[in-house]
């Protein structure tokens, strides 16, 4: 097994890397006249899977190369951050473990003092590792971040767990709030287009159950196709249009179907659509969505004019020589966020998680807590299509 072990200094942003041989781990903290009181030093262990060992060029597929690009690019973005936020006054130490994905791997490192003696650990990535660690992590008082699992912090119970990517629930939600704030219930239809798989509900079923609880005024429709929703127009009405599922088979259909209703020559109806969080990533006639005034939550957003993103982007090639990916912003938002934590709290920082905003290059952190499943962020975006692109709305 290799190990990587990385330390920082407080005063400068170079950081040594060392690929140690399989089953030795040496620590080593640079010290530097500008500790923290009381507590000098973090050690923060990134868990993810390099799975460096199990590539064949030759042979490998496309998703395990991506794999691979996505564990990479995340250490170096995480590596960044920390780095910035050494700058504040508190020395870092990074272990850098490679999981494998592969639960057995984890429980070799559970034998590991550098992981049992962490003030902070980030990882695994996956929710089969999350779930897997948090026996251990409970039992050692560990504060674990999961960076990337989009799961509900309820798969797991653990109350020390810290859940960044917001789950698919509080997508719902935030839909329905920006229903509820931009809509009449006196002439406006809020309509569900619900195939009803297990999915399609799990975004479904939070919107509805919100508008319930809060805005029970409303007429809140349900169809599991736009061509049953035709049946029940009614002109005059201003429409809502909920498309729950992100089956790009049935949302293309459904897309041309909404934007066919909107535009008939006859006199088309007032519909708006407001799609679910996965079509950020996909692939839809953009001219139809804007037409629609299509609106997506998300977790995430990058704003490629902003200064402080040409400044990463600017110093991620300088020191990586090439350009960041999702996940390299994604790494240095959670390395920065939690690196300023310790250095302004240092080991009591987890009281104060819930306190400490942050709006991110990528990730905005605002994090409740649940004493049973921990820290949870609360922080979401909404885009809508504008200009032939996704802006930022809220």
């Amino acid at each position: 097994m290799a190990f990587l072990i990385l330390t920082f200094a407080a005063c400068s942003p170079k950081v040594n890397t060392t690929v140690k041989k399989p089953e030795k781990v040496e620590d080593k903290v640079v010290k530097t006249d500008k500790a923290a009181k009381k507590f000098t030093a973090a050690d923060i262990s990134l868990l993810v899977p390099f799975k460096l060992n199990q590539i064949n060029l030759k042979t490998a597929t496309k998703t395990q190369i991506q794999r691979t690009d996505m564990a990479i690019d995340f250490y170096q973005g995480v590596k960044l951050g920390i780095d910035s936020a050494a700058a504040t006054g508190l020395n870092f130490k990074l272990n850098v473990f490679d999981t494998k994905d592969d639960n057995t791997q984890l429980a070799n490192l559970f034998k590991k003092e550098a992981l049992k003696n962490s003030n902070l650990v980030i990882g695994p990535v996956f929710p089969d590792g999350i779930k897997y660690i948090t026996n251990y992590a409970i039992a050692n008082d560990l504060t674990i971040v999961s960076p990337l699992a989009a799961s509900k912090p309820s798969d797991f119970n653990n109350p020390n767990l810290v859940s960044v990517v917001n789950d698919i629930s509080q997508h719902g939600a935030k839909i329905a709030d920006y229903i509820a704030r931009h809509y009449q219930s006196n002439n406006s239809i809020v309509v569900l287009i619900n195939p009803k798989k297990t999915a399609d509900e799990q975004f479904a079923a939070p919107i509805r159950a919100y508008l319930k609880a809060n805005y029970s005024s409303y007429i809140v429709q349900e169809y599991s196709s736009t061509y049953a929703f035709e049946t029940k127009m009614i002109k005059g009405k201003r429409y809502a249009v909920v498309i729950c599922s992100d089956d790009m088979g049935f949302v293309k259909p459904s897309l041309d179907k909404v934007y066919k209703l909107k535009n008939l020559r006859t006199g088309g109806y007032d519909i708006a659509l407001l799609g679910h969080p996965n079509w950020v990533k996909q692939n839809y006639n953009v001219t139809q969505l804007q037409d629609l005034k299509t609106v997506i939550s998300t977790s995430y957003h990058i704003d490629y004019k902003s200064s402080a993103v040409i400044n990463f982007i600017k110093k991620y090639r300088q020191e990586f020589s090439y350009e960041p990916s999702e996940y390299s912003f994604k790494g240095f938002d959670i390395g920065f966020y939690f690196g300023k934590l310790l250095a302004k709290h240092g080991a009591a920082y987890r009281d104060f998680i819930t306190k400490e905003k942050y709006k991110g290059l990528h990730n905005s952190l605002e994090f409740d807590n649940d004493p049973q499943t921990g820290y949870y962020n609360t922080a979401l975006k909404l885009l809508q299509y504008k200009n032939m692109s996704l802006n930022l709305i809220d």
